[in-house]
């Protein structure tokens, strides 16, 4: 299943199920909070009310123009001012994508990005939260992480993601390891050629645990991004081991993806932060939550018999039932 999911979610059929079929309202239901801004701020609100942080995202990639990157700028804006709003901006996090922010724009593009980069960062200063610059492929992987080099220089809290499947990755470690650097160790969901990342599981699983003793073992912010219950069992002992106090890091979990995990950690006294995503464009996404974890894919396929079952059994009732 593995192996066939890629192939699965790249046909015509199934990728408009996903954003257009029966399937879509399962899986948008279940992995992403909704189309609009408010929707984002009321689940960061139910979040809260069970003891977990947030990191909001607002899905739409890939923009090559400056009107499409000023609108991402807008709808940040308006999520900020809106969680302000609600009493939930301190303490927030908003995670950007640069190819969202105009990064391919032709000849500008890196200027642009940073600009609108900035401009995010300083409203979320303004309200007591934090930036963290998503991170995506790796042929964006240099220009991303320069320029939250240069975005640190005004705004010290910006941080950074890291994926453990690319081969760099623990070298880049050792370089964002420092005081005050907040850095999330994800395993990465991007399909990589095998001159840059490995490939196989227990590859990647070993590598995120070598990446995550050295971001232990340094005075900087470490951010736990993985559901996968080995690595937790890797992070808790490690944590352990390095002394680190709850307020010295951080898990983080995708939003709709093992909750009661999620809850469990937070009831052991850890930060837990629960990645937000939201926005009309979720089809991009989704494909990468179902490539990265075939599981999804299956949920999705028995909600939607378990709905259309239900459905069924009310209206066509078995003779003799009845119906109340």
């Amino acid at each position: 299943m593995r192996r066939l999911a890629p192939r699965l979610v790249g046909l015509a059929p199934v990728r408009a199920a996903l954003s257009r079929g029966p399937l879509a309202p399962v899986i948008v239901d279940r992995f992403v909070a909704g189309p609009a801004e408010a929707d984002a701020v009321t689940a960061v609100a139910g979040l809260a009310d069970l003891g977990l942080r947030a990191t909001v995202d607002r899905l739409g990639e890939g923009v090559t123009s400056p009107e499409g990157a000023g609108a991402a700028v807008d709808a940040y804006r308006r999520l900020l001012d809106l969680a302000e709003r609600a009493g939930s901006a301190a303490g927030l996090d908003v995670s950007v994508k640069l190819s969202a922010l105009g990064q391919a724009v032709p000849r500008d593009g890196r200027k642009v990005s940073y600009e609108n980069a900035a401009e995010i960062a300083a409203c979320a200063a303004a309200v007591g939260a934090t930036v963290t610059l998503d991170m995506e492929d790796h042929t964006t992987t240099d220009a991303t992480l320069d320029t939250v080099v240069d975005l640190r220089r005004d705004f010290p809290t910006v941080g950074a993601v890291l994926q453990a499947q690319l081969r760099r990755t623990e070298a880049d470690c050792r370089d964002l390891a420092r005081e005050g650097s907040r850095v999330r160790l994800c395993k990465g969901a991007y399909r990589e050629p095998v001159a840059v990342a490995y490939q196989e599981r227990q590859e990647v699983s070993d590598a995120y645990a070598r990446c995550l003793e050295i971001l232990l073992s340094a005075p900087g912010y470490p951010m736990i991004a993985t559901h996968d219950p080995a690595l937790l069992a890797v992070a808790a002992g490690a944590v352990e081991r390095h002394g680190r106090a709850p307020e010295g890091y951080e898990y983080q979990l995708l939003y709709g993806v093992r909750p009661a995990e999620q809850r469990r950690l937070a009831g052991r006294g850890a930060t837990v932060r629960v990645y937000v995503p939201y926005g009309p464009d979720s089809l991009p996404y989704l494909t990468r939550r179902m490539v990265e974890r075939p599981a999804n894919l299956l949920f999705a396929v028995r909600a939607l018999g378990e709905r259309r079952g239900g459905a069924e059994r009310v209206r066509s009732p078995r003779p003799g039932r009845s119906q109340s």
